[in-house]
């Protein structure tokens, strides 16, 4: 429910709202980790940036693709190695400047670099050409059949704007740089940036000269975001009209939530799943109490690990039977998802203790394990819980749960061995999840893959996907590919998120399977 308090009155008194604006007070458990568009790609960060910034293409709440900055696309009739995008005219950025190609081929060359972690959507880009002021080419290195689906969370920067403000190199998030772009936001999309205390609030406000004001409701004309990390806490603001809007209600609450007056409680199966890496390619591991060598490295460990874990209990006890129990790390929305695959896993003590003492750790050993505890829902539940089922076949698990800014750095710097992450595939293609989770990490690939698992023929494969159009040829690879995840056992899969988004009763929307709320849409009845 929209309500105006003695804040948003203050707000609004400082601002040129119409009288009739509508402030929605939006909480989560975690804040974006930053406004830099193209420094991480992580849910809730994109999430912030959809309000601010756009994409040429995007997904509308039902997960459909539709056109955002692009309004046509598709491949050159002259070259199938080229992509044609026709941008949008009469595009403003919020400081008034004009969008156009030089912003898009900017933008895109910004998310190929470095540091940028869309680097991977994008791997297949040899060139970017703006021969037009609202016409773009994306060059690929042959054919690349789902170059769109890539470019749903590719959002678009002005070029001036980056330079004038020194932001033209992408911020290094995890070496911890701070920038002008991290704290500052100039997009094209419907809501303007009023003012940012990251992990404390950010308030948006309508974006008057939005290019889409005829197509979209846009009824929600002020937004308020508070991360609330204290799930109880979070609970409370809801129930007692603090906020409007949560999209991580905790499982504890949900009955309280549907019974509350005024509140509605919407549910729906995610495009997420919640899994465990493991360090299996350093010779010797930091955390354990195994000197010289390393016993993720064995794939017997590995499978054993899995099969200590009894999903259906956690799905139970710790999800009240909000999750869907995963044999494999992709979720059932996305293209070379496999059932069979899917329904693999399968709690077996005994035989892990056998397969323990046949890699020669009868006695078990120690390890940490690395969680979020503001990210996922219930991260630091789930892990506590493995903590007790590994133990089971004499694995001395030490959980380290922090916020989900320092633990991601963990993964991506090489210092974790053992440790939970979340994916989402905004593709809605295995090619995703191969790029940053299986593909050896290096320049263009594997930013997430903090497993350091490496092979070369596989990383062939990975790459030769982004350039098959022969579709039912591409998806024999994908299969392929996933059979040899699933036999190297490289991840422990957990569960199939669902979320649960806790609401004002006269708002009114889907849950979107990517958990990204985008305001446009939603209505107020």
């Amino acid at each position: 429910m929209y309500r105006t308090t003695a804040l948003a009155a203050a707000l609004m008194a400082t601002t040129s709202f119409a009288a009739s604006a509508e402030t929605l007070r939006w909480a989560r458990a975690g804040d974006s980790l930053t406004l830099d568009p193209h420094a991480q790609n992580e849910g809730p960060t994109s999430a912030l940036a959809h309000q601010i910034m756009e994409p040429l293409v995007m997904r509308d709440m039902t997960g459909a693709m539709v056109p955002a900055l692009a309004t046509e696309w598709a491949p050159s009739e002259s070259d199938p190695n080229v992509w044609v995008f026709v941008l949008r005219e009469g595009v403003t950025f919020h400081d008034g400047a004009a969008f156009d190609s030089e912003d898009v081929k900017f933008s895109l060359e910004r998310a190929m670099t470095e540091d940028s972690d869309y680097k991977e959507l994008l791997a297949s880009v040899v060139e970017v050409r703006a021969p037009e002021s609202h016409r773009i080419e994306i060059v690929t290195n042959g054919p690349n059949p789902i170059m769109p689906n890539n470019l749903t969370n590719m959002f678009m920067m002005d070029k001036g704007w980056a330079e004038a403000n020194n932001a033209v190199k992408v911020q290094d998030y995890e070496g911890g740089e701070d920038t002008h772009a991290a704290k500052n936001a100039n997009g094209t999309g419907p809501y303007r940036l009023v003012s940012r205390e990251p992990d404390v609030k950010t308030v948006l406000t309508i974006n008057e000269n939005y290019w889409g004001k005829e197509e979209f409701p846009l009824q929600v004309t002020e937004i308020v975001y508070t991360p609330i990390q204290n799930a109880a806490t979070r609970i409370a603001a809801l129930l007692s009209g603090e906020v409007d809007f949560i999209q991580d209600v905790p499982v504890q609450d949900l009955e309280r939530v549907a019974a509350a007056d005024g509140l509605d409680l919407r549910t729906a199966p995610q495009n997420r799943v919640i899994f465990f890496g493991m360090n299996m390619g350093d010779a010797d591991l930091e955390n354990d109490n195994v000197d010289g060598k390393n016993p993720l490295s064995d794939v017997r460990v590995r499978r054993a690990m899995s099969m200590a874990i009894n999903r259906d209990a956690i799905k139970q006890v710790v999800m009240r039977g909000q999750s869907q129990p995963a044999g494999m790390i992709s979720p059932p929305f996305v293209n070379g998802w496999n059932e069979e695959m899917d329904s693999s896993s399968r709690t077996d003590v005994e035989g892990a203790r056998a397969l323990m003492s046949e890699a020669g750790y009868a006695d078990g050993f120690s390890i940490q394990l690395d969680c979020p505890n503001d990210r996922y829902i219930n991260d630091e539940g789930i892990c506590q819980a493995a903590v007790g089922m590994l133990a089971q076949i004499g694995i001395t698990v030490n959980l380290d749960a922090k916020p989900k800014a320092q633990h991601f750095p963990l993964i991506n710097n090489y210092e974790t061995d053992f440790y939970m992450l979340g994916w989402g595939v905004p593709t809605y293609d295995s090619e995703y999840i191969f790029n940053f989770l299986v593909h050896t990490k290096g320049e263009k690939y594997g930013s997430w893959n903090g497993t350091r698992f490496s092979n070369p023929e596989l990383d062939e494969k990975i790459e030769a996907l982004a350039s098959e159009t022969d579709l039912e040829m591409r998806n024999a690879m994908i299969n392929e590919i996933w059979q040899v995840v699933q036999d190297e056992a490289l991840y422990i899969p957990i569960h199939h998120q669902v979320l649960n988004w806790g609401m004002a009763s006269n708002l009114d929307t889907i849950v979107a399977p990517d958990d990204t709320a985008k305001f446009k849409y939603f209505t107020l009845n």
